[in-house]
C-alpha cells in the first residue's frame, strides 16, 4: 500500500493490487506520491518522492546525498589510457615524484660513504673492528632506508629513477685527529645532511597538501634521525680533552665495551641508556 500526501495536509491511502483501486478514486495532480525502490542486487531501499500527475513533468527527489555512480564520472575521467601510467595515483605531483627520487639517492650515497668506512676500518692494518661493525650496519641501514623509498614511490604511482653515485674515499686517516675521531665526525656531518634533506621532503609535501608523503617521512624517517644524535657522543668522548685521540681498538670485543662505555657517558644514569636501547635494566 502506498502513502499519498494532499496539499491540504491529508493524507489518503491508495491502494496498490486487484480489486482495492476501486475503495479510492484517482489521485489529484497535486498528490505527492512516496515509494520504495529497491536498487540493485543488494536489496538497498531508497525512499523517493514524485509530484504532480504528468509523468513527463515529474521530479524525483531521491533525498540521497551521496550518488557514487555519479561522483566517480570525475575520477573516471582521470584515469589514464596509456598502459605505462600508474591507475594508483592519486593526488601525487610531479614535484614530490622527483624529490623522493632525489632522496634515494642521497641515502643511497651515505650508504656507499659508510660501505667504504666499514672496509677501512677493518684492515688488518688498522683493525678497529668495532667500528667496522658500526659502519657496516649504518650502511645496511641507510640502503634500506633508499629501499623503502623506493617502495612508497611505487605505491604512489610514482617512477623509481636512479641516479649515479658518488665515489666515496678510501683512506681516513687524519694527521690531527686520527682516524676514528674523523670518521665520526664525517660520519654526524652525513647524518645531519640526511635529515636536512628529510625536511626538504616533508616541506615539498606539505607545500603540495600531500598529507600521506608528509605522515611517511615523519613516522619512518625523521623521528629515527633524533637518534644521530648518539654520535656526537662518540665525538665528545673522543676529543683530545678527553685522552682518547686515535684510541685503538684491537677486537670486536673492546669496540663494543668502547660504544658501551661511550653511551654510558651520554646519558646521566644506567636507567636512561637501557629505557633508549630498550633493554633490561639489571647489570
Amino acid at each position: 500500500m502506498i502513502l499519498k500526501a494532499v496539499t491540504s495536509s491529508k493524507l489518503v491511502l491508495f491502494a496498490v493490487g486487484a480489486g482495492e483501486g476501486s475503495h479510492f478514486g484517482p489521485p489529484s495532480s497535486h498528490l505527492v506520491s512516496f515509494r520504495r525502490r529497491f536498487t540493485g542486487n543488494t536489496g538497498a531501499v531508497v525512499v523517493c518522492a514524485t509530484k504532480g500527475a504528468s509523468s513527463s513533468g515529474n521530479r524525483t527527489i531521491t533525498g540521497v546525498v551521496f550518488e557514487p555512480f555519479e561522483e566517480v564520472k570525475k575520477e573516471l575521467e582521470l584515469v589514464p589510457n596509456g598502459s605505462q601510467v600508474s591507475l594508483a595515483r592519486h593526488k601525487y605531483v610531479d614535484e614530490s615524484e622527483a624529490v623522493v627520487n632525489e632522496q634515494i639517492n642521497v641515502e643511497y650515497n651515505v650508504s656507499y660513504v659508510y660501505h667504504a668506512m666499514f672496509a677501512y676500518f677493518d684492515r688488518d692494518n688498522v683493525a678497529l673492528r668495532g667500528l667496522a661493525k658500526f659502519f657496516k650496519e649504518s650502511s645496511d641501514e641507510e640502503r634500506e632506508h633508499a629501499e623503502k623509498l623506493m617502495k612508497y614511490q611505487n605505491k604512489r604511482g610514482g617512477r623509481v629513477k636512479l641516479q649515479p653515485i658518488v665515489m666515496p674515499l678510501s683512506e681516513f686517516d687524519h694527521e690531527e685527529k686520527g682516524d676514528a675521531l674523523h670518521a665520526m665526525e664525517l660520519a654526524l656531518s652525513l647524518e645531519k645532511l640526511v635529515n636536512e634533506k628529510l625536511l626538504h621532503l616533508h616541506s615539498v609535501a606539505s607545500k603540495n597538501n600531500d598529507v600521506q608523503l608528509a605522515d611517511f617521512v615523519e613516522t619512518e624517517y625523521l623521528g629515527e634521525q633524533i637518534y644521530t644524535l648518539l654520535l656526537n657522543c662518540y665525538i665528545n668522548s673522543w676529543k683530545p680533552s678527553k685522552g682518547l685521540l686515535n684510541m685503538s681498538l684491537s677486537s670486536e670485543e673492546l669496540g663494543k665495551d668502547m660504544v658501551y662505555g661511550t653511551l654510558i657517558r651520554c646519558f646521566s644514569t644506567r636507567e636512561e641508556l637501557h629505557e633508549h636501547d630498550g633493554s633490561d635494566a639489571s647489570p
